[in-house]
């Protein structure tokens, strides 16, 4: 069964959501990845990551939802802000960090969840902001956990041989692909 082009034109937008909130896992992971982890920890962290990506934007799609009941013409812009705000915050994270990024050794579970929620946080807000759109529910979680899992697993790979140089970078285009959509939602 062929996909309408109103179908196409949402699995576009999901996928450069999921794509942006990717990016966030994967400079992380960069960074994580210069301390050289061992492969059953890149598993492990990547499959926390994919999770915490797929629960936090339930969480805020639920809270999303319930506030587009109430607001109804405005939760369109409220959500398109939301994003945009997001890729600023994701663009100040990176101007505020400079050079200078606080990583911790991951050797436990307790590590690795703490290491995942953290990283995950930035999705509730995404889930909160499609809450308020018509979105498929649960075609936007498969495409966060598939994009941060993977996202999360290149980004480690690629921090054990290509150094920490990679991460800032793929924070900035996820944080304007943020402000791209937002934007253009408000519009």
């Amino acid at each position: 069964m062929p996909l309408t082009t109103v179908e196409w034109g949402q699995l576009f937008t999901l996928s450069m959501i999921a794509l942006a909130m990717g990016t966030d896992a994967f400079s992380f992971g960069v960074g994580m990845g210069t301390k050289r982890p061992a492969v059953g920890t890149i598993s492990k962290l990547s499959a926390s990551v994919g999770f915490f990506h797929v629960l936090m934007p339930l969480i805020g799609m639920a809270i999303g939802q319930l506030l587009g009941k109430v607001m109804k013409d405005v939760a369109v812009m409220v959500g398109g802000g939301m994003l945009c705000f997001l890729g600023l915050s994701m663009l100040w994270h990176v101007i505020r960090e400079g050079e200078e990024d606080e990583r911790f050794r991951i050797s436990s579970w307790g590590s690795i969840l703490l290491f995942s929620l953290s990283v995950s946080l930035d999705s509730l807000s995404a889930g909160l902001s499609l809450g308020l759109f018509d979105a498929d529910i649960w075609l936007a979680l498969l495409l966060f956990g598939l994009f941060s899992f993977a996202m999360t697993g290149i980004g480690l790979v690629l921090g054990r041989f290509m150094g920490g140089w990679i991460g800032t970078y793929g924070e900035v285009i996820g944080g304007m692909i943020l402000i791209y959509l937002g934007c253009k939602f408000m519009i």
